[in-house]
This record gives structure tokens, sequence and C-alpha cells, in this order.
């Protein structure tokens, strides 16, 4: 199915749509919304334009049949921020046959010349979460843009070429601060005033980010700082290797070097999937690991000590009240035919 959008800004694109499909559109809170007919899939496409020249479009659907979305005005076109957290969809300029394919969590900054238009392509059976930041660059460029200051030279120049005279196409690698603030603009605590500021506000943190990550990619001269889904999968790699050696203290240098990765960036992974330092995570899977040990295991408390890289049985007590809210030994009481050596019983009152 061909859908033909012959309109500016993203508000009237939506009700080309609409017509095309033979839908109605709901005027909500700041969002126009329409729902996907039954006979054609499922889902639903959002548009909410800004003052200043940003709009933004949200196709998050499941078509029965592919579809393409053929932009095809005779104006210039929107420089747009295509980011894609779900399924998968492909661009390509109506001059051209190359099509580019947009991953989960990718996004492109596309702009084409003249009169050029663009395609968007939607997988028959796909669920797919795509939005689409549409800026017009001749109302965008009258803002207070501080003369796009320290913008990377090329992106500089894309935001004042207001008339479209060069074609730009960029495809980024993957971004989680993004898939975020995508998934934060489906929020729907706010109405009315609140809601429209509140998209706003989420619109332009996502070409913040978007932005970032272009000049992130571009910067040759230093190790890239933004999280990717590379960067999660080092963290998985990462959590397996400390899992599987509770019984060593292994370094956050060594780790990271291993993983292929710096400490900065091992340390914000760790922070995003797991809300923990790696230290932290270190010590938190070896008091687990030490809390199973007490409950089911033959081991008397040096020994789990011992098996969990500590040297150190006084330290061990501490963290484990810290953690748990009672001596280890209070774990020992359920254990079957407990019973612990006098000297071991001495010792724990010691330092307890």
């Amino acid at each position: 199915m061909r859908i033909e959008v012959q309109t500016l800004p993203v508000n009237e694109i939506i009700q080309d749509m609409a017509t095309h499909i033979n839908a109605p559109v709901h005027n909500g809170d700041a969002v126009l919304t329409l729902e996907i007919p039954e006979e054609l899939g499922e889902g639903f496409i959002k548009a909410s334009a800004f003052d200043g020249g940003m709009g933004v479009i949200s196709y998050n659907c499941k078509f029965k049949q592919d579809v393409e979305i053929c932009f095809c005005m005779d104006t210039v076109h929107p420089l747009k921020f295509i980011f894609c957290s779900e399924g998968e969809a492909g661009h390509s300029f109506v001059d051209s046959e190359k099509l580019h394919t947009i991953e989960p969590f990718q996004n492109i900054i596309v702009s084409s010349s003249a009169y050029n238009g663009h395609r968007l392509f939607f997988k028959a059976n796909v669920k797919t979460h795509v939005s689409s930041l549409e800026i017009i660059r001749s109302t965008f460029g009258h803002r207070t843009n501080y003369g796009f200051k320290d913008l990377e030279p090329n992106l500089r120049d894309l935001f004042k070429d207001a008339v479209a005279e060069r074609q730009f196409f960029y495809q980024g690698n993957y971004s989680l601060k993004a898939a975020d603030i995508m998934e934060e603009l489906t929020f729907e605590g706010y109405s009315g005033f609140l809601r429209s500021l509140y998209l706003e506000g989420k619109s332009f943190e996502m070409l913040v980010v978007q932005i970032a990550q272009y000049q992130d990619d571009e910067d040759a001269e230093r190790l890239p700082t933004i999280l990717r889904k590379s960067d999660i999968e080092k963290v998985n790699y990462v959590a397996k290797r400390i899992l599987g050696d509770l019984g060593s203290n292994l370094s956050v240098e060594s780790l990271a070097k291993e993983a292929g990765t710096n400490v900065n960036k091992l340390q914000e992974g760790f922070k995003h999937v797991y809300d923990l330092t790696v230290n932290k995570f270190i010590q938190h899977k070896k008091l687990e690991a030490a809390k199973e040990m007490l409950m089911n295991s033959e081991k008397n408390i040096s020994e789990i000590v011992v098996a969990i890289g500590l040297n150190n049985r006084s330290y061990f007590s501490k963290i484990f009240r810290e953690n748990y809210g009672v001596n280890p030994k209070y774990f020992l009481k359920g254990r079957k035919g407990h019973g612990e050596k006098p000297e071991e019983e001495n010792q724990e009152t010691e330092v307890d």
C-alpha cells in the first residue's frame, strides 16, 4: 500500500494520511491521533506540532501489508531526525532506489535536496515504533539559535540550509537514551497545557540526544561517550564474567579492558541496566551467593567467606548486616541439621 503525503507541517501530514486510508483523526491534548483501521492493521500514528518550526510524528503500528509512505510535496522538505525503537523501518529518497534500513535503537538524519522527497517503508506484520522529528528550517532558523554555536560544521550548515541546497544522509549507532525518551513521549499523565509543554520538552530533548550522538560519532579523536546497544552487550558480558567467578576479586579496570571498553562507559552501562556501580554489583552478587550457601550448603561461615573471594570475616559480617539487616548466622538456623563448630560460634560472637 502506498500513502502519499503532499502537505506540511506535521498536523497537516497526518490529515493527509487519514484521507488516504479513509480513517478519522482524533484531536486530543496537543496530539492528533490516527488510528489504523482494523482492515489495514493495528496501532496508531500520532503527530504534534510546536511553535518554531518543529513537530514530531510517531508511528506505533503493525500493518497487514507492506506500506510505503511517500512524502512528495513540491516544496522544501523538513530536516528529519528519525529514530526506531522497535521493529524496523526503511528510508529512501524519492529519486533513489537505495534503501536504508533503520534497526531498533538506530537513528538517521536526512535532508533531501531541492524538492526531492522521502519514502518510509514498513514491513507487513512487523510491529514498529518509529519517531520522526520534522524541522522546517525556514521557520526554525528564526528562533534564537545562537548561531548554532558549537555544532559540528556539517550539522550547523544543515540547520542553516533553509532552501535545501544539498542532500544529506547519516545513519547513527545505537542509542539507548533516545529509546528511553521515545518511551517517555508516550506518557499520558498530563493534559491540556501541561501535556503540550511536556511533549515539546521531550521532543527537544530527543533532538539534543540525536545531535549529541551525531557529534559523538563524528569526533574521531576521542572514544564515543554515549551509551549504545553495543555497550549494553559489553555490560552483559561483564555481568556474566562476574557471576562465573565470584571467588575472585576482579577490578573494574581489568573487566573494562577485557570487554573492550573504558571504565566510564562500563560504569554508565551498569548504572543504566542495574542501577548499581560495577563494584556494588559485584558486592551484591557475592552476598546473594553467600546467603544461598548459608541456607543450602554444608559450608560454615569462614568457608563461605573464602568462597566469595573475601579474606576478612569481620568485613563480611558488616556488609551482610547492612544488606540483609541480620547477622550471617541468622540464615544458618534454617539449615537442616544445623550446627556450627564451637570455635566458629565464638569467632562470630567476637566480630559481631
